[in-house]
């Protein structure tokens, strides 16, 4: 047995400043506009005009000073009226509607921004592997199947092996520069016990005196009591970035799909020295099938039980929810309510490389885990390291004019911020981690439960998670559909 301690894993400080004096955007615009009509109103109707104007005063410093999960007033104020907008037009309700005319091929019909997503397969595939092509952001998305051996029963030195693989994986495609995103969705499904049934029907002896009862009988209730966990990566192919590529390679969609295949082989190479195991790219029937038990977990075991291969199939045409309600802190599909959390902040002291775990098997829960990486270059991560070390030292100077004690924050976090520097310079790459998780139950009673239970274990896992607010249709798109997207 090694004799190797565990790797230990400790994530950097996450910086609340804002772009001057602690301010960010949208209460820099509405300070600055304050003080130019203070000084217009003192200059025109002097000091007593400006009394008169007391409550505007009063209402700019509470929208300034007063915070609610994080934010400020005024930076929920964006959000707020876009959900406002959204529901003075009717744009919470969304209903697949019947056309008559016929549907052009491959569109997913998804709702909102997600909507012109289409899956597309080329014409010389051997063995059906598909992509979605997202026409407005340039992307081209290739999803697999994942799966790998228990980590937390690895022993130490595979255990730092593994770790160590998947940092050199995600390092090499950094460097790539055709790699818009990475995502890693592991998710829970309800499980129709179909599969167990036709391997027991294929392969178990049930005519077997008091064995053979007894295991059917367990088959039989054990299948659907199950949660099976699903792990996915996909792979957003830059069109922009990679257009020389492209070009080279015939261009237009096959050549894309020429520089997807090379990307993707050399990362499941590298995935494989990480110990993870690519069990199949998925084909267009497959993709669908993923997102259409996200929005309705319950036809999960219909799809199954029409697949020849007991693998889940859709149509693509019908990938996307009959109905999806939007609230402020859920939404509701199909056969499903689900309510998305941003993982504001990791570990900040050392870890287990499993700390995750307790997340992700917490019982009783049905959840999806996103982990999406976006590479980032070189020159715009040194740039961001100078922007954010002369915020510190700007916003260290101005308290010591004003006479104010220095702020341990801002030494640990100027002293992450120069590790980074070091880091960038040694030649690593540098890569945006966002964490998102989905809990999905069946009815606000359960969805309730479930989340205090998700909530706990992130405690312990010593992971800090918010619950977005009049953003979950777009978190949930992001989070629970491996479609490697970044936008909220």
């Amino acid at each position: 047995m090694s004799d190797l301690a565990p790797v230990t894993v400790r994530f950097p400080h996450r910086s609340r400043r804002g772009i001057l004096l602690g301010l960010t955007l949208a209460q820099l615009v509405l300070v600055s506009s304050a003080l130019a009509l203070l000084l217009a109103t003192v200059v025109s109707t002097g000091l007593l005009g400006a009394i008169a104007l007391s409550p505007l005063w009063a209402a700019v410093a509470a929208l300034v000073a007063i915070r609610r999960h994080g934010r400020s007033l005024i930076d929920w104020a964006p959000i707020a009226a876009r959900y406002a907008h959204r529901q003075y037009t009717g744009q919470t309700l969304w209903l697949a509607r019947p056309v008559t005319r016929p549907r052009q091929d491959g569109i997913l019909h998804l709702p909102g921004t997600a909507a012109s997503l289409k899956v597309v397969t080329p014409g010389d595939s051997t063995n059906g592997a598909a992509a979605v092509h997202d026409p407005h952001q340039q992307t081209l998305t290739a999803i697999a199947h994942v799966s790998s051996r228990a980590f937390v029963l690895l022993d130490p030195a595979t255990q730092t092996h593994n770790v160590n693989g998947w940092g050199r994986a995600l390092a090499g495609t950094a460097r790539t520069e055709h790699v818009a995103t990475v995502q890693v969705l592991e998710r829970t499904v309800p499980d129709s016990g179909d599969t167990l049934a036709r391997h027991w029907a294929q392969h178990g002896s049930p005519e077997t005196p008091v064995a053979g009862q007894v295991y059917s009988e367990l088959v039989s209730a054990a299948g659907p009591a199950a949660a099976p966990h699903e792990t996915y990566i996909a792979i957003s192919l830059d069109l922009k970035a990679a257009r020389r590529l492209i070009s080279q390679a015939g261009g237009g969609l096959p050549g894309a799909f020429t520089v997807m295949e090379q990307t993707t082989a050399s990362i499941a190479q590298a995935a494989r020295n990480a110990g993870l195991m690519i069990t199949g790219w998925l084909s267009a029937r497959e993709i669908a099938a993923v997102i259409r038990t996200a929005y309705d977990p319950k036809a999960l075991s219909t799809l199954q039980q029409w697949s020849d291969t007991g693998s889940a199939e859709a149509d693509p045409a019908a990938a996307g929810p009959v109905v999806q309600i939007e609230a402020s802190d859920r939404v509701t599909t199909d056969s499903a309510q689900h309510a998305t959390y941003w993982v504001e902040n990791w570990p900040r002291t050392d870890m287990g490389a499993a700390f995750l775990h307790g997340l992700m098997f917490t019982a009783g829960v049905r959840r999806s885990l996103s982990l999406i990486y976006a590479p980032q270059r070189l020159e715009s991560a040194l740039r961001d390291v100078q922007r954010r070390k002369a915020a510190i030292v700007a916003d260290a100077s101005e308290r010591a004019r004003r006479g104010q004690v220095d702020s341990e924050e801002d030494s640990v976090e100027y002293a992450d911020v120069k590790a980074r520097e070091r880091q960038l310079i040694a030649g690593h790459a540098d890569v945006a981690l966002t964490g998102l998780v989905t809990v999905t139950a069946e009815n606000a009673r359960q969805l309730d439960a479930a989340c205090a239970q998700i909530e706990t274990a992130a405690v312990t896992a010593g992971v800090d998670l918010r619950r977005l607010t009049f953003q979950q249709p777009e978190a949930f798109t992001v989070a629970a559909l491996p479609l490697a997207r970044t936008t909220l």
